[in-house]
């Protein structure tokens, strides 16, 4: 268990030392959020823009990682996820694994796994191409972001202060989304903007899209059309 726990903080500590621009180039806190539309796990097709004049959380999730499997079997994730809807937070659970990839996770599946960690996303993003967590560099599972009323991207980076996958630690982190949320609903600034994430790498596909991409945040002019 040691030697696994070691290997497991060697391997956080690679991701924490990598370059942003190692990974993919990363949406900017201060500036707008890329807008994107992509299906859901139910199939429909889901707008960044749709949700304009509210508070969105993206989280980048693979139920495969150590890391994203700490904050849901402990219940920690749908507690935080829970007290940002009752604040009328859009939560955006992303999957962007490569759908042709080895352990890809099936909607369905993904779906049940949430359901069974009492999770309820406002949708569950199938991002096949990894074409909007490219959008946003999101480099791990999990990877936390916080877009503002008015599509400004307000915070960026790991869900909580300690970076490892043993559940005791949650106690003890300072939890920097449910914070966020917080400061941000109550129309302050972020007081913890941004970090650097942990957990697991994405499997992004090499090339390829399958999403229309818009420059422009929540509800601003020049976003993508029908």
């Amino acid at each position: 268990m040691k030697a696994v726990n070691m290997l497991r903080r060697s391997f956080v500590a690679v991701l924490l030392a990598l370059p942003f621009g190692m990974v993919h180039a990363a949406a900017a806190v201060g500036q707008p959020a890329p807008d994107f539309s992509v299906r859901d796990a139910n199939g429909q097709e889901v707008k960044l823009s749709q949700f304009r004049g509210k508070h969105v959380v993206l989280e980048w999730m693979n139920p495969g990682c150590p890391f994203v499997r700490k904050h849901y079997d402990s219940g920690n994730m749908a507690a935080v996820q829970k007290d940002a809807l009752a604040k009328g937070v859009v939560w955006l659970s992303v999957y962007s694994n490569d759908d042709e990839s080895w352990g890809y996770t099936k909607p369905a599946k993904l779906k049940d796994w949430l359901r069974e960690r009492k999770a309820s996303p406002t949708a569950l993003l199938m991002d096949g191409s990894g074409a909007v967590g490219k959008a946003y560099g999101a480099r791990t599972t999990p990877h936390m972001f916080l877009i503002g009323p008015t599509g400004t991207l307000v915070y960026a980076g790991a869900i909580d202060s300690i970076p490892s996958a043993d559940k005791d630690d949650i106690a003890k982190a300072t939890n920097y989304v449910r914070q966020a949320v917080s400061e941000a609903v109550a129309g302050k600034a972020v007081s913890t903007p941004s970090n650097r994430p942990y957990g697991c790498m994405i499997k992004y596909k090499s090339q390829g899209t399958g999403v229309r991409l818009g420059p422009a945040a929540v509800g601003s002019p020049g976003g993508i059309t029908s």
